[in-house]
């Protein structure tokens, strides 16, 4: 059965996939559109991928900027990973505000993320899978982010490991917000 809780952040929520198990092993429905918009969370699919990471790897704090904004849809099959929201629309109540939950294979739970939001991770396990579900296509001129240290979240690691191009974003104080 389907679980969508709202989040403090104003639009955001956190979905329980449905999941079913016997002996033959497990089964976990990963989108629903009707019960998506019995929900009104707005999402059409475009685009969907997935990564692998080491335990301790930050990936984020990603998104793109409009007109080629997106929802997503984000949940661990494999492992386990904090992720992590931050609503960047400038003329939302919860501007600058974040909030991060465990997304793993055991809980089976998603994020939905809508547009105007950047997201990250750390990977609490080794070869944590991390999978979206993406309400446009990837435009690589749009793809952008906020240095993952910058908005008062407390990673909770000593030597987090990290790409170049994150640690080269702009930190939210020196981020224009388009949305």
């Amino acid at each position: 059965m389907w679980h969508i809780e709202s989040l403090p952040l104003k639009g955001a929520a956190i979905i329980t996939l449905p999941a079913f198990q016997d002996n033959r092993g497990s089964f976990i429905k990963t989108f629903h559109e009707t019960t998506l918009i019995e929900n009104q969370l707005e999402f059409q699919l475009k685009e969907s991928y997935f990564s692998f990471s080491h335990k301790d790897v930050i990936r984020g704090m990603h998104f793109q900027l409009p007109p080629f904004q997106h929802a997503k849809i984000v949940f661990c099959p494999c492992g386990a990973i904090l992720d992590v929201i931050l609503d960047l629309r400038k003329e939302s109540y919860t501007y600058g505000q974040y909030f991060a939950h465990e997304l793993s294979e055991d809980n089976h739970k998603a994020y939905y993320i809508p547009e105007g939001f950047a997201h990250g991770f750390k990977a609490l396990t080794e070869k944590a899978m991390t999978y979206y579900l993406v309400s446009s296509e990837y435009h690589k001129e749009s793809d952008t982010g906020i240095r993952y240290d910058s908005f008062g979240f407390d990673w909770a690691t000593k030597n987090p490991i990290l790409s170049e191009r994150d640690l080269s974003f702009p930190t939210l104080e020196n981020f224009v917000s388009p949305f």
